[in-house]
């Protein structure tokens, strides 16, 4: 409708790293798992029924997203137009949870919206897919009692730091640029490994506090799952983001945390979340190819990593587009 070029957001990101990977014959139409959107009973395991009728209001979808001019549409375009994609997004999380166990390991080309929590959106975050995630995993998936989120986005992952705050099966790494959005001093008590940095951190010392800080946070706890929240709004230049880590800093990161997940076999989901230059969607492309390169996901790990031996010939259909 156009309001996408009132918000620094670019909103055609999720099908470019889908085209791109198309180009590398990585994937293919039936390779790909299409998300389903999330239900009211499946955002109800999260949020309260009281935020979601706040979402019926315009004006609060304008305030979380930031686009003033969405208080002004009816609900039902809001409704289909902004709020239907993310809700397609947040099932594509969850979807992709279930397929990490399964399988090992999964992307959600799409999702990260750690800035909501079960009763308030914010920081253009209207559902909380991370929290949602791991809830379902330890209601619904067995085996699954304990996971790490390692969220790397630019910006304090202050949604699912409320909504795991006194919940000691949920360990939390956070590394972000300590001067920006949120400062959500009360979420920070959640995270158990907190990497605040300085305006314009580069590569050499971020990649370096990644891997000490990943693997210190895996050696601490072994978890069921790994939820990795990979915003690459990191990325040098970015007007949100504060830091200049360059592109292949950000294929590097990705790296780093995937081999400290798969030696030590554990299911990893990953989701994009934050990242507002038109580049981005050309670097996570060629961070996932990256990943397929160095083996570190393909069918043969995938199947290795499965509990399940029902899911040992099944081909991989583990890159999702939302």
């Amino acid at each position: 409708m156009g309001l996408e070029k009132l918000h620094p957001f670019d909103a055609g990101k999720w099908g470019k790293v889908i085209n791109f990977l198309k180009e590398e014959k990585l994937i293919a139409d039936d390779l790909i798992v299409q998300a389903r959107e999330a239900t009211d009973e499946d955002l109800l395991v999260v949020h309260t029924r009281r935020y979601l009728n706040k979402l019926k209001w315009s004006f609060v979808v304008a305030t979380i997203t930031e686009i003033p001019p969405v208080a002004f549409l009816p609900n039902f375009v809001v409704q289909r137009k902004v709020l239907k994609p993310l809700r397609t997004q947040t099932g594509g999380t969850i979807m992709a949870g279930k397929l990490a166990v399964d399988r090992g390991w999964a992307i959600n080309v799409g999702g990260g919206f750690h800035h909501c929590s079960s009763d308030k959106g914010g920081g253009f975050c209207a559902y909380a897919d991370i929290t949602l995630a791991i809830k379902f995993l330890f209601e619904r998936v067995q085996g699954v009692s304990k996971a790490t989120i390692i969220d790397l986005d630019a910006h304090q992952g202050n949604g699912h730091e409320r909504d795991f705050m006194d919940d000691h099966r949920v360990y939390i790494m956070d590394a972000y640029n300590r001067y920006i959005y949120p400062g959500d001093g009360f979420a920070k008590r959640a995270i158990k490994r907190k990497v605040e940095l300085e305006w314009g951190t580069e590569d050499t010392e971020y990649l370096q506090k990644v891997h000490t800080h990943v693997e210190g946070a895996l050696n601490e706890l072994k978890p069921d799952i790994i939820v990795y929240n990979a915003g690459t709004d990191i990325l040098d230049g970015d007007p949100l983001g504060g830091l200049a880590i360059s592109p292949q800093g950000i294929v590097k990161r990705d790296e780093v945390v995937f081999k400290a997940a798969r030696s030590r076999r554990i299911p990893i989901l990953m989701v994009t979340s934050g990242g507002y230059q038109k580049r981005t969607a050309r670097i996570i492309a060629d961070s996932i190819l990256n990943l397929h390169n160095l083996g570190l996901i393909d069918k043969e790990l995938a199947a290795s990593g499965a509990e399940n031996p029902k899911f040992m010939e099944k081909t991989r259909r583990c890159v999702f587009h939302t």
